[in-house]
């Protein structure tokens, strides 16, 4: 694993000489959010080395390099999950390789389904826990102490200090914003209603397929997390119903506004 991601590291950097201090992984229907950034490059998957390709629908594929506002930041335009077929260690590689481009703090947004009551469709959470229901662990394996320690302390996975930044700019925006615990779950299915129970039951409140192996790993490289979801949908008989990949990436859309306003304004200011 050292050796690909210096190789990556290489290839990237010889290409582009360019040292980003933010890393931002933009979740199902996110991905307008390059909008924002001052385009300086941009490279796609496909052409770097040792990265995966995403394959879902409403996730783009390619790097973004640029700046907003005096931060130098890259974006990952789609993500990698496990449900496509692709290992932990695949799946967190592009943080692995973020770390050693020089990225200091981590904002991960994803798309999720609600079992907190007092949510709504659209709502933008903060995240401020997770918990971990994938089947498998991106650490498992033996640990290479070159990018962190055997025994990862996660007592604050999300940064408190930029939840409380995100939570300032919310409200100068005028934007409103929930906080909850974010539970990860294997997927490609969307969760059955007894799914949703259980979610809820084990004290979460919301559930989604990615984010929990991008933040461990970042925690593992002592990266500073920010996260955040949009309740796509709501996990109960009536939404379940009907709920698609398509109602996900147009309930994304309609909140992307938003959450672009925030997370531009969190690297601006925090």
């Amino acid at each position: 694993m050292w050796d690909k991601v210096q190789e990556t590291v290489k290839y990237i950097t010889d290409k582009i000489n360019f040292t980003p201090r933010y890393g931002i992984i933009l979740g199902s229907g996110l991905g307008g959010f390059t909008e924002d950034i001052e385009i300086e490059f941009t490279l796609p998957y496909s052409e770097i080395p040792n990265f995966p390709v995403s394959t879902v629908e409403g996730h783009g594929g390619q790097l973004v390099f640029g700046k907003i506002g005096q931060n130098n930041v890259v974006a990952m335009q789609g993500r990698f999950h496990y449900y496509e077929g692709y290992t932990m260690q695949e799946v967190t590689f592009p943080v692995r390789v973020m770390k050693y481009l020089g990225v200091e703090k981590l904002i991960v947004s994803n798309a999720s389904g609600g079992v907190n009551p007092f949510y709504k469709v659209g709502d933008i959470v903060l995240i401020y826990d997770h918990i971990n229901f994938m089947p498998e662990h991106p650490l498992r394996g033996k640990n290479d102490e070159r990018f962190g320690p055997r025994f990862v302390n996660m007592h604050e996975a999300y940064s408190q200090k930029m939840i409380n930044k995100a939570k300032e700019i919310a409200v100068n925006l005028s934007i409103q914003v929930k906080d909850g615990i974010y539970l990860g779950l294997q997927g490609p299915t969307f969760e059955t209603i007894s799914e949703y129970k259980m979610v809820k039951i084990l004290g979460a409140d919301c559930v989604g397929m990615s984010t929990v192996p991008e933040v461990i790993v970042a925690r593992h490289m002592n990266m500073e997390c920010f996260g955040l979801s949009v309740i796509t949908d709501m996990g109960n008989e009536e939404s379940i119903e009907s709920i698609s990949h398509d109602e996900v990436l147009e309930a994304a859309k309609k909140a992307e506004p938003n959450v672009r306003a925030l997370i531009k304004e969190l690297i601006i200011k925090y």
